[in-house]
């Protein structure tokens, strides 16, 4: 049975991967611009956009807390660590390098979704479009940092299982 608890956890960690930085990959080089171009309009590219991201959040947010969930469970299942404090270790100072990654690209998700995008969802009904462009921009940014950082968490990963 200890073998089955490792590797389910091993298999919903890498899925929640999948959805979170696959979701983030297709948004950046599909959708957003197949739907610039499509829609020629960007109020109706905005709008995509928007009804995109209310389905998308929800499955960030679970990938999230699954990977999170099952990262605690391979800790304690993994012969690799020995202890975060061990630094001298190479493979513990690589996955405290990742963490720190994926640590990053939680509070930046959970910043545009909490306090970024309610900001600019104010501001475009307050009809002070020059501030919501300006956030909205920052939002993108933020978005294509996370891939950046979710790119970099996949080496590591690569690193991790070639140490």
């Amino acid at each position: 049975m200890n073998l089955w608890i490792p590797a389910i956890s091993h298999f919903i960690h890498v899925f929640g991967t999948i959805v979170w930085i696959g979701g983030i990959f297709i948004t950046l080089f599909v959708i957003l611009p197949g739907s610039k171009t499509a829609l020629e309009s960007p109020q109706k590219a905005g709008k995509l956009m928007k009804e995109i991201a209310k389905r998308f959040t929800p499955m960030g947010n679970m990938s999230i807390i699954l990977i999170i969930v099952t990262g605690i469970i391979i800790y304690f299942y993994d012969k690799n660590y020995t202890f975060f404090s061990d630094l001298k270790n190479r493979w513990n100072m690589l996955i405290a390098i990742k963490h720190i990654f994926v640590a990053a690209m939680i509070v930046i998700h959970f910043y545009r979704g909490l306090i970024l995008n309610p900001k600019i969802e104010r501001l475009s009904s307050q009809s002070s479009e020059k501030q919501a462009s300006t956030l909205k921009k920052i939002s993108l940014d933020l978005v294509k940092t996370n891939f950046a950082l979710g790119i970099i968490v996949l080496l590591l990963t690569a690193v991790l299982i070639s140490v």
